[in-house]
């Protein structure tokens, strides 16, 4: 097992990647809200206690918080940070009142929310796209070149030469799309299309399971086809072609993330593979240990995931603020503050128990149960 990345380096590394990845996030909420005249009243980058701040021209208060695991934009007729309606901001002078978020257009609202998600995705593709160019993009058609002896590919049949079409429907275009779904699912029968010698053939073939244990001990399960790719080279992308290139990554970065969820929703992964905000500052200590470009991606990976997670229908996330907004769009007048109040009260408590419980993951990850139960034992 290779040496620990340190607490230093894991703690400035983990401030590192979620600081300017919450800045992105509510700057996109910030700037969308200040184009349709909207009066953002604080910009927190953390929740809890003030370290320091500033207030601006636009008697916006800028703040860092003690604690790093988020951030939000109240904005005027917000009640709180969870951007629960004020029912005062129907009290308001009418010029104030004009300014206020709830007197916007359901439809500029749902810019607003949206736009936080949106802009964590427009980073990583950037951030994909600016690293595709800098060190070119890997190329390999999914032609097979080798297959390994005793492998889940040799016991289906396939051979060197045969050009892998689509797996579960969807499309392959190059080697470097099969790994993204073969390697989540381990001995799962998957639908194949081959191509050999011009013709082509359906198969259902269950990969084999590798364990993996990296050089800071964690252990994961992968699926593993059993096939190796011809030469792969590196081609120099024109600067047009990284937004594109970046959105691809980006897009199975995302699909990755569905499967993963899926798989665990279905029982087909365990829940305990889920992660938590301590995880995430021990990967990012490890991936800034493995050089500048780890880094890069991995910050890329969990800003796709921040915009992912932000979506989902949960009262308290962005996601559960769209869904009242299109309820409201359908049937023309919000939904009622009792049922708002009990729907964030529900997300609140669904958060914490998911936070509770991935910490429990986290410390489990650690060993720390382990130790206990041997010294209890």
């Amino acid at each position: 097992m290779g040496a620990s990345p340190g607490l230093f380096l894991t703690i400035f590394s983990f401030i590192a990647v979620i600081g300017p990845l919450v800045f992105v996030h509510e700057m996109g909420h910030y700037l969308v809200a200040r184009w349709c005249g909207v009066k953002a009243e604080v910009f927190s980058i953390g929740f809890g206690p003030e370290l320091f701040g500033w207030n601006d021209a636009r008697g916006t208060r800028w703040r860092i918080a003690a604690l790093p695991l988020g951030g939000y934009v109240k904005f005027l007729g917000d009640m709180d940070a969870s951007s629960q309606t004020d029912p005062a901001w129907l009290e308001m002078p009418a010029a104030e009142r004009a300014r206020s978020f709830p007197a916007k257009s359901v439809w500029q609202r749902m810019a607003i929310v949206a736009a936080g998600p949106a802009v964590n995705l427009l980073f990583a593709v950037l951030l994909l796209g600016g690293m595709a160019y800098m060190r070119g993009e890997p190329e390999s058609p999914p032609v097979i070149g080798r297959v390994a002896q005793g492998s889940a590919a040799q016991a289906a049949g396939l051979q060197p030469g045969d050009r892998i079409i689509s797996i579960m429907g969807r499309n392959i275009d190059s080697f470097g799309d099969i790994s993204p779904i073969v390697g989540l699912r381990p001995a799962e029968p998957l639908a194949y299309v081959v191509e050999r010698g011009g013709e082509r053939r359906a198969m259902t073939i269950a990969a084999g399971t590798r364990i993996e244990k990296d050089r800071f001990g964690n252990i994961f399960r992968i699926g593993q086809l059993g096939v190796a790719s011809g030469p792969v080279v590196l081609r120099p992308i024109a600067i047009w072609e990284a937004p594109i290139i970046g959105t691809r990554h980006a897009w199975q970065v995302m699909a990755s993330a569905f499967d993963g969820l899926g798989q665990i929703l279905t029982g087909r992964r365990s829940a305990s593979e889920l992660g938590g905000p301590l995880k995430i500052a021990d990967i990012s200590g490890q991936a800034a240990s493995l050089g500048f470009t780890s880094f890069l991606f991995f910050m890329a990976l969990i800003s796709i995931n921040l915009g992912f997670i932000n979506l989902l229908p949960i009262p308290m996330l962005d996601g559960g603020h769209l869904l009242f907004y299109a309820i409201e769009a359908i049937r023309r007048r919000p939904v009622s503050m009792d049922v708002q109040n009990w729907a964030f009260r529900s997300g609140l408590a669904l958060l914490l128990t998911l936070m509770l419980f991935v910490t429990f993951n986290d410390l489990g990850s650690f060993g720390l149960w382990k130790s206990l139960s041997g010294l209890i034992g």
